[in-house]
């Protein structure tokens, strides 16, 4: 008896050991459909590169727009929003990991100056609470508060992107000292899959090519997860060649036709991509606006002694002439 409620018991552990493993499996080692922009932190210590070049473009090869709304200036310690537009046709559908069409997701990265960080939560006003408090953002790596990702998430309910931001107070913080000084922010945006994952190898979403020059000998669709096998008979050397196109890609060629070495097999199934942009921010000190309230006030001050200096002169001038 005693032995029989040892070995449930052990069996029980045993289980629960599994499932704590697949679990934290799981949630340690997402998918790569679902992981960007973590590929981007995984093997980039900093997001922009010298030439000013955002990595994401390394696997989103394909242009497309981005802006970004930003106040002209803002005063220390205070909280304000940025703007970062992915424009798209949200009608469109891209192929997705397994082939099928489906909608598509976008993503951010801004990169703040030094100092400027991701507003905490009770620093947010309601207003900007409002169109970002349902968005998940992170900063690019520890060490990094200024650096700030968003995505993915779904392109149809946030092609605008509104990050909520908090200026630094210069001389509070010497670790991170800022200046009243004009500052970048340079901001990338994505929508869409990838066409090459970090390791150099394609994803389906791009366009497949001729591994060599030759005829078409037969094309085969793959069972199961789909695709075909594309098999090349050498002009030059009495060898084949054999291309492994993924589900997704439609074909533009067909068998006994002859092709050349990095022909394309396929159409572009790509309807996403990728773009960069900039905008400039004044930190302004707030003395400096008190002074220049100031001498607008002295300036409209002295216009209007000027006037009433001339009114005056006027009626001197009048009285002189009747006298």
């Amino acid at each position: 008896m005693q032995a029989t409620i040892t070995n449930k018991w052990v069996k029980k552990w045993w289980i629960s050991s599994i499932v704590v493993l697949i679990s934290f499996g799981k949630l340690s080692c997402p998918s790569v459909s679902n992981a960007y922009p973590i590929l981007a932190q995984q093997n980039y210590e900093n997001p922009r590169e010298a030439t000013g070049r955002i990595v994401c473009a390394n696997c989103h090869l394909a242009k497309k727009p981005v802006d970004i709304e930003a106040p002209q200036s803002v005063l220390p310690d205070t909280v304000f929003e940025a703007i970062v537009k992915i424009p798209y046709d949200t009608q469109i559908k891209q192929v997705l990991a397994n082939g099928k069409r489906g909608g598509l997701n976008v993503g951010a990265v801004l990169i703040l100056p030094e100092g400027f960080e991701l507003a905490p939560p009770n620093r947010i006003p309601a207003e900007i609470k409002e169109k970002s408090e349902k968005l998940s953002f992170q900063v690019y790596r520890p060490g990094k508060d200024n650096i700030i990702v968003v995505g993915p998430v779904p392109g149809k309910l946030y092609n605008e992107i509104v990050f909520p931001i908090l200026s630094p107070n210069p001389g509070t913080n010497k670790e991170k000292e800022a200046h009243f000084l004009k500052y970048p922010l340079y901001v990338g945006g994505n929508r869409g899959r990838g066409q090459i994952y970090p390791d150099g190898s394609k994803s389906n979403n791009t366009v497949y090519t001729a591994s060599a020059t030759g005829k078409i000998k037969r094309i085969v669709r793959k069972e199961g997860k789909g695709g075909y096998e594309i098999t090349i008979e050498e002009s030059s050397e009495a060898r084949e060649a054999i291309d492994i196109v993924p589900p997704g890609p439609e074909l533009v060629v067909s068998e006994g036709e002859f092709v050349k070495a990095d022909q394309p097999l396929t159409n572009n199934p790509n309807v996403g991509g990728f773009g960069q942009g900039e905008a400039e921010i004044v930190l302004q000190d707030p003395s400096r606006i008190q002074g220049l309230l100031a001498f607008f006030a002295s300036v409209v001050l002295a216009q209007i002694f000027l006037v009433l200096k001339k009114k005056q002169f006027e009626k001197v001038q009048l009285a002189e002439m009747n006298f």
